[in-house]
C-alpha cells in the first residue's frame, strides 16, 4: 500500500518501505548502464526504429507480483503489465478499463463489474469473472498479501460469465474507486497458482509483456497485441531499468540512455537547463511524524501537543522540495476533494506555547528524549531534529534497515512516513485513523467519532452534491488524532527527452494511452 517511508520523496508503499533497489542491484544497474544503451541501439535497428521507452525508475519493483507488490508508488510500473477493472481519469475519478461499466444495487452493499468481452491474459488464459473472483480472494488470502487490508469491505465475489458481482459488508460507494491500479491489477489466475513464479514471471493483460526480467534491475517489455485498447498504445517497447545514483541520471537522460526518469526537486533546475521537458504529475503524497501514543512520552497528551506546535512546515517544503512543494497538517494537499478547509490552521507553528506544554508535562529543557527510528537517511529526519531541540526536545536519529518490522508491529515510539495516497480517499483515510490502519502507528486507537465519519463517506455516493462535504467532515474526525503530525506535500516529477509526447495528468498515476516517442529518441 503506497508510501514512502523516510526516504528522499513521497511515494512508496503503505505497507513495505519504499527503498531503493538493494545495493547489489543499484551497482549492477551502474555497471550495466553503458551495456543497456548499446542494446537499447540495438533494438531499435532490429525493429526498424520502433518507438522505444527507455525508463529509469527509482521506484523499480522488488516485486512483479501485484498481491504482493500492494498499492505502493511501483504500482506505476506493474500498471505496464497488469490492468485493473477500473482506472483514474484527469479528475481523480474511476473510469472504465477492464470493466466497461458497472452498478450498485439499491441498497448499495452488492455492485456488478461488467467486463470487456474477448479480454485475454498475455498466457492465453481468458480475462472473466471468475479471474476477477480469483484475484478479489488471493488478495484476500494470500499469506504474503499486502493488499488484505484494502479490501475489508468485500465479503465475496460472484463469477457469471463475465459480470463480477462483489457483495459487500458495509454499505461501500468507494469501490470503484478502489479496485484500480493501485488495490486490484489483475493477474492470470493459471500463473497465480504459484505464487513465486509470477513474482518472477509476471502475467497479465496490460499494455505490455515481459520478454526479460533481471530482478531489481532491469525489465524489456514488448507491447501487447490483446490489451483491450492496444490502439492507443504507440510505444513498441520498454526498457526499465532501476534509477542509479541520482547525481547520474539526468547525464543519463541527455545521452539517450534514458528517455524517461522520475526525479528530485534537487534534480529539476538542472534537468531544465538540459533541455528535458520537466513536468509535474499531480499526486496526493503528504509526509508525517507518525507518534505511538500507547508509549511514553506521547500517552501524554500535552506532549503531543507540543510537537504538534513545534513543528515549522514551511521549514521542510523550503529545504526539501525546491519550491515544489506545500504544506499540509493533513493526508491530502490542498486543492484535493478531501482537504478540509476548516482544519487548515490548526496547531500552527509556535514554539512557545509548545514549551510551556512540555513544562505543563513536568519535562524541563534537554529533559525530554527521543529515539527517532527511521529505515535510511534522510533530511526529513535533521529537519525534526532541529525543530524540537528548539523546544526543548533532545532527538536522536536511528537508522534500523529491518525498520517496517516494528513499524507494521506497532513496537516503535516515534518515526516518519509518507504516502501516496489512494485513489479511495476514504482508503487514506482508514489507512491512517482506523484502527486496524497500517499507518496508524498507535493501533488500536483512533480519534472519536471517526468510525461513524468514515461510514457516512461510504454511504454516501460520489456524484452526491453532499458527497465533498461528508468527506472533508472525515477527514476533520481524522485529524483529532494524537498519532500524526503532517509536515508537507510535493507532487511527482518527471523528466523526459522532448521527443516524448505530453502524458495524461491523471493523479499520481503514469498512463501511456495515446503517448507517443518521434525518431531519435
Amino acid at each position: 500500500m503506497s508510501g514512502r517511508l523516510t526516504n528522499r520523496r513521497p511515494g512508496a508503499n503503505l505497507r513495505s518501505p519504499r527503498l531503493r533497489a538493494a545495493a547489489l542491484g543499484t551497482v549492477l544497474a551502474a555497471v550495466l548502464t553503458p551495456a543497456l544503451a548499446a542494446c537499447g541501439g540495438d533494438d531499435a535497428a532490429a525493429s526498424g526504429g520502433s518507438a522505444t521507452l527507455k525508463w529509469t525508475s527509482s521506484y523499480f519493483p522488488t516485486h512483479w507480483d501485484p498481491v504482493v507488490g500492494g498499492s505502493g508508488a511501483q504500482f506505476r510500473e506493474l500498471a505496464l503489465v497488469y490492468a485493473s477493472l477500473t482506472r483514474t481519469d484527469e479528475s481523480g475519478k474511476a473510469v472504465p478499463d477492464l470493466a466497461k461499466s458497472w452498478e450498485y444495487n439499491d441498497k448499495g452493499d452488492e455492485i456488478t463489474f461488467h467486463l470487456r468481452p474477448g479480454l485475454k491474459f498475455s498466457d492465453g488464459e481468458p480475462l472473466d469473472a471468475t479471474a476477477v473472483k480469483a484475484a478479489v480472494e488471493r488478495a484476500k488470502k494470500q499469506k504474503n498479501s499486502a493488499l488484505f487490508g484494502d479490501l475489508t469491505s468485500i465479503t465475496s465475489v460472484d463469477a457469471d460469465g463475465l459480470d463480477a458481482v462483489v457483495h459487500l459488508n458495509q454499505v461501500d460507494y468507494q469501490i470503484p474507486q478502489l479496485l484500480g491500479q493501485r488495490v486490484l491489477q489483475i493477474a492470470s489466475p493459471k500463473a497465480a497458482k504459484a505464487p513465486a513464479e509470477l513474482d518472477q514471471n509476471p502475467v497479465g493483460a496490460g499494455p505490455f509483456t515481459i520478454t526479460q526480467l533481471i530482478p531489481g534491475t532491469k525489465a524489456v517489455l514488448k507491447k501487447n497485441p490483446d490489451y483491450w485498447d492496444a490502439k492507443n498504445i504507440h510505444i513498441d517497447n520498454v526498457e526499465l531499468t532501476s534509477a542509479p545514483d541520482a547525481s547520474t541520471v539526468i547525464s543519463g537522460l541527455q545521452t539517450g540512455v534514458y528517455n524517461f526518469a522520475d526525479i528530485d526537486p534537487s534534480q529539476a533546475d538542472a534537468a531544465k537547463k538540459a533541455g528535458l521537458d520537466v513536468f509535474v504529475q499531480p499526486g496526493f503524497n503528504a509526509s508525517n511524524l507518525s507518534l505511538n501514543v500507547n508509549k511514553a512520552p506521547f500517552d501524554n497528551d500535552k506532549v503531543v501537543d507540543a510537537v504538534r506546535y513545534a513543528v515549522d512546515r514551511q521549514e521542510f517544503v523550503d529545504k526539501l522540495t525546491f519550491g515544489y512543494g506545500e504544506v499540509t497538517n493533513q493526508p491530502f494537499p490542498k486543492g484535493y476533494v478531501a482537504y478540509d478547509p476548516e482544519s487548515e490552521n490548526a496547531y500552527a507553528h509556535d514554539p512557545a506555547k509548545a514549551k510551556k506544554l512540555l513544562a505543563a508535562a513536568g519535562y524541563k529543557p534537554g529533559e525530554l528524549k527521543l529515539n527517532l527510528v527511521i529505515p535510511a537517511e534522510d533530511p526529513q529526519a535533521e529537519v525534526v531534529q532541529s525543530q524540537l531541540a528548539k523546544v526543548g526536545i533532545k532527538v536522536t536519529i536511528k537508522i534500523d534497515k529491518n525498520w517496517a518490522t516494528p513499524f507494521f508491529a506497532k513496537d516503535l515510539t516515534f518515526s516518519l512516513y509518507g504516502t501516496t495516497g489512494r485513489d479511495s480517499a476514504a482508503q487514506t483515510l482508514t489507512a491512517h485513523f482506523g484502527p486496524n490502519g497500517p499507518l496508524n502507528l498507535s493501533s488500536p486507537y483512533e480519534p472519536k467519532g471517526f468510525e461513524e465519519a468514515i461510514a457516512k463517506v461510504r454511504q454516501t455516493p460520489l456524484d452526491a452534491p453532499a458527497y465533498a462535504r461528508t468527506l472533508q467532515a472525515a477527514t476533520r474526525a481524522g485529524l483529532e488524532s494524537r498519532a500524526l503530525v503532517f509536515t508537507y506535500s510535493q507532487p511527482n516529477l518527471i523528466a523526459k527527452n522532448k521527443s516524448i509526447s505530453d502524458l495524461p495528468k491523471n493523479p499520481a498515476h503514469i498512463d501511456w494511452t495515446g503517448v507517443t516517442i518521434s525518431s531519435g529518441n
